[in-house]
């Protein structure tokens, strides 16, 4: 059954409030798709699946309300010509939410071995079958077009996260310049499944001030309907990180929701709320959770442990998570030891689940006006080891 769409708009954000203490934000993002509460964590499906867990327990399980899909690995894999026969990626996956697609700059990033960056754009090798590709700011919005974000990211150049300013000056510019093009592609191109495509601009510049500065007002006169801060959590120190990405949300529109690209940790993504980001996307939640560590309300659980063995209590009961609240820790371990599937998957959903409720408690406490206070403690009590 086709989905109908009857009141086809670009994205709405409204701000409910903000923090006294804090540069905290309570908002509400409206597509096509859906409503999306903000402060918001977007889980990552990479090939249109989040790792090892259904778009059933994304919805039910771990409450997720908008998810992000990867434009490098699903223009190899399933290919455009596949996800144009289904209806784009929401018909595909059977997922009927909101949905951001990157633009592959930051895959293209890190397959520094194999790529070429030219200002037509970037050629690089299949990480399948190393077959050559090329990637425009023309042909990656006609990608997002095909795949069918609600939500569709710029092109843009990742710098390294020690790039020296002369280094992150010529990215920068590249970035800017590759943004004119985004951006003229996307006006010049319709939506393509009958709902409404949104484009955010990305802010590169590095750890200096001036070229952030510069690129946030560069970004800004886009006049976008929501804007994104990249380049960041790629190796530079975490207190560079907050420092730049407080700088941004200075230097950025209000009125528009701010996406922090690729962080981080649950202590990472609190700070970054009280700076003024809407939005997060990591794969940490999953990744870690495959690789034994869960994150809970009271800290950071290694299930390895031999400590677990025989704890038979639940794996977390506050998150209000069936799947956390019914298996008991010694459990998850014994399959986490046994490498069994269902492990991988109980830890995942554990996971996405906690970094949902840990965002919306923090929505809560933005708009009873103890954010700040409560973030303190909790930004202590999750880093502590279990």
């Amino acid at each position: 059954m086709p989905l109908q769409f009857h009141n086809m708009a670009a994205l709405q954000f409204k701000l409910e409030k903000t923090d006294s203490m804090s540069k905290a934000r309570a908002g509400e993002i409206t597509t096509d798709h859906g409503v999306i509460q903000t402060p918001i964590f977007m889980p990552v499906g990479t090939v249109g699946s989040v790792k090892a867990v259904t778009q059933q327990q994304l919805r039910e399980e771990v409450g997720a309300q908008i998810i992000l899909g990867n434009t490098y690995h699903l223009y190899l894999r399933p290919g455009l010509q596949t996800l144009e026969a289904a209806g784009g990626l929401h018909r595909f996956n059977g997922w009927h939410a909101p949905i951001l697609t990157d633009s592959g700059g930051f895959q293209v990033f890190s397959l520094s071995g194999t790529r070429k960056i030219t200002e037509e754009g970037v050629v690089f090798s299949s990480h399948i079958d190393g077959s050559k590709h090329l990637f425009t700011p023309e042909n990656v919005m006609d990608t997002q077009r095909s795949i069918g974000g609600d939500i569709m990211m710029a092109f843009d150049e990742c710098p390294p996260g020690g790039s020296d300013h002369a280094y992150a000056k010529k990215s920068m510019e590249l970035t800017h310049r590759w943004l004119d093009r985004c951006w003229k592609r996307f006006r010049d191109t319709q939506d393509k499944y009958g709902y409404t495509q949104n484009l955010f601009p990305i802010v590169q510049g590095g750890i200096h001030k001036d070229l952030r500065k510069q690129s946030c007002e560069y970004i800004s006169s886009k006049e976008a309907v929501g804007n994104a801060i990249g380049g960041l959590s790629v190796g530079e120190p975490t207190e560079a990180m907050y420092e730049i990405c407080d700088f941004c949300c200075d230097h950025l529109p209000q009125d528009k929701p701010r996406y922090l690209m690729g962080v981080g940790t649950p202590w990472n993504i609190l700070e970054s709320i009280g700076m003024g980001i809407d939005m997060f996307d990591c794969v940490m939640p999953t990744r870690n959770g495959r690789n034994a560590m869960l994150f809970t309300a009271n800290g950071v659980i290694n299930i390895d442990n031999k400590k677990w063995e025989q704890d038979f209590s639940p794996i977390d009961e506050t998150i209000g998570c069936a799947m956390s609240a019914y298996y008991s820790k010694a459990y998850l371990r014994h399959l986490m030891k046994s490498k069994e599937f269902l492990g991988y998957t109980i830890a995942s959903v554990h996971n996405l689940a906690f970094y949902l409720w840990l965002v919306k408690e923090a929505r809560q406490h933005i708009l009873a006006g103890d954010f700040l206070s409560w973030k303190k403690e909790m930004v202590q009590r999750l880093q502590q080891k279990l």
